[in-house]
């Protein structure tokens, strides 16, 4: 097979913003989602498609909501809080017909979160979401979202997330390095409605998430947890640890968490940061590994 050379690449711009004034009709997106195809051809630069929610208002209830189906105080502001207020802005530009890939499929590779400046939640917020660099690999391409939240005119959040669209590239698979679970340890049994419980906070209706029947059209035997739930709750086992913000969370998801499931969460500092990892009950698969730092 002949073989494409890795490459990394910025987004073409010339794309017009999407600019939001409200929270979309997120069904009508999700229908969109469910029936696009894409258009890209391998070595294709995706397009800078950007999309803008202006002057949002944060929902102290929703924000309660999540906080204790993910774990946190009722009053605390996480880290991961603003992707889920992200997330209609995602999906526009993944419907978009400007984006050439598929709106469903897309893999969450890893997530990055650096928490600027504490805010106070009842002023009027601005996210961001827009298509950034990407580059072959040897699963397919790998394309990252940049979202940035504004309080004022000062950025106070920002995430950066990959994404993997599976396609052939002829790129030889690197070995991977298999690590040791270590440090205090933590179990938690996650219930089998917990994707439908999370889906009807965050937005996030993928049918991987809803139960076992609509998992198995898309290649799971079960339902799936939403990766940004489970890299909240680690994040909650942490609040002790955590900052108020100047910090930065890292997470790579590796396996998927299935539902209904027990899994062990694992947590030790090093080297002035703070490690933590998911595996499954029997310690043989981790689901992901990050750090606060």
């Amino acid at each position: 097979m002949n073989q494409v050379a890795p490459k990394t690449s910025t987004a073409v711009s010339g794309t017009a913003p999407i600019v939001l004034n409200s929270l979309p009709n997120m069904p009508i997106i999700l229908a969109k989602a469910a029936i696009k195809s894409g258009s890209y051809k391998v070595g294709d630069s995706l397009p800078a498609i950007s999309a803008e929610w202006q002057d949002m208002s944060l929902d102290v209830q929703h924000l309660a909501q999540y906080n204790q189906i993910c774990g946190f105080a009722e009053h605390k502001m996480p880290a991961t809080y603003l992707w889920t207020r992200a997330f209609p802005l995602i999906m526009r530009i993944l419907v978009s017909k400007q984006f050439p890939l598929p709106a469903m499929g897309q893999v969450h590779l890893s997530n990055q979160i650096s928490v600027h400046k504490t805010f106070d939640i009842s002023k009027k917020i601005t996210i961001t979401a827009a298509v950034a660099h990407s580059k072959l690999s040897s699963k397919g391409l790998e394309w990252t979202m940049q979202l940035t939240a504004d309080v004022e005119g000062l950025s106070v959040w920002s995430s950066q997330s990959t994404f993997l669209h599976r396609c052939k590239t002829g790129i030889e698979r690197n070995s991977k390095i298999i690590e040791n679970a270590d440090g205090e340890s933590q179990q938690w049994t996650l219930a089998k409605d917990l994707g439908r419980r999370y889906a009807a906070i965050s937005g996030d209706y993928n049918p991987i998430h809803l139960g076992a029947l609509s998992a198995k059209l898309f290649g799971f035997k079960q339902a799936i947890a939403h990766g940004m739930w489970s890299k909240a709750r680690c994040l909650a086992a942490l609040d002790a640890v955590t900052p108020d913000s100047g910090y930065q969370v890292n997470v790579n998801f590796l396996k998927p968490v299935y539902l209904p499931s027990t899994v062990n969460f694992y947590a030790k500092p090093e080297e002035g940061r703070q490690n933590f990892c998911l595996y499954d009950s029997s310690g043989e698969h981790r689901h992901l590994q990050g750090s606060i730092s």
